[in-house]
């Protein structure tokens, strides 16, 4: 089925585990994501993540049919949280629970670059295929979440950089909730994802490939027991 993500993918050399990799990742990243924002608006003092059931591992809870069946088709995907800004303590709490899902993404990417380190720096006597496949495994993991990490904070609605402007910039969050002001938002997110979002990807898995390559040649300048950079997938 040409035309398909995960036919067209599947195809490519380490096919299987790209998707594979890719699916575990999207799902579990937003999970953990929008978890962050349920964890973070409970400590403030809002229930609603709790009330609605929505502090859940169930992927279908907090990304939704729709969601779930554009991953299907496009291998995309997103998430939703519900919270009441009304009733979170403090002038910026808002704010503090927007920020706490792109935060998970980089806790995730600094996980996954260290562990993925590590394996490049220290499995070079591991066998194949699972030193090849962890090694796929967590550079989709870390490239993933820096890209997710970054897009959220973009300050356009819906992603979450809008929310920590608008909590810091009452002039900002007057002008968003207009028709005009949404507008505008609305087209500036499409610029980003259509233009933008090449640079992004691009910018995401160049960081988690220097993070794997410094660590993993330290490790191996200091063991000898790296994987060669001859025999990286990537």
């Amino acid at each position: 089925m040409s035309g398909w993500w995960i036919a067209d993918w599947w195809n490519h050399a380490h096919g299987p585990v790209i998707v594979v990799s890719w699916i575990v990742w999207v799902i579990g990243s937003i999970v953990l994501h929008e978890l962050a924002h349920g964890w973070a608006a409970l400590r403030l003092g809002d229930p609603t993540p709790r009330v609605t059931g929505h502090m859940t591992w169930n992927p279908l809870v907090h990304m939704g049919q729709m969601s779930l069946i554009v991953f299907a088709l496009v291998g995309i995907a997103w998430g939703m949280m519900p919270v009441d800004p009304t009733r979170l303590r403090g002038r910026h709490g808002d704010a503090l629970v927007s920020v706490a899902g792109p935060g998970m993404n980089l806790v995730l990417a600094i996980v996954t670059i260290l562990g993925g380190g590590m394996w490049m720096g220290l499995a070079g006597g591991v066998p194949e295929p699972l030193r090849t496949n962890l090694m796929i495994f967590l550079f989709v993991g870390a490239a993933l979440n820096i890209v997710l990490m970054m897009l959220n904070l973009f300050p356009v609605p819906p992603l979450d950089g809008s929310r920590i402007i608008a909590s810091f910039s009452p002039g900002y969050e007057r002008m968003l909730s207009t028709p005009n002001g949404r507008w505008v938002a609305l087209g500036i997110m499409l610029m980003v994802f259509f233009l933008g979002g090449p640079y992004i990807f691009f910018g995401g898995f160049l960081a988690a490939g220097a993070g794997f390559g410094v660590i993993g040649a330290a490790l191996n300048a200091a063991t000898g027991m790296g994987i060669p950079f001859d025999a990286l997938p990537f």
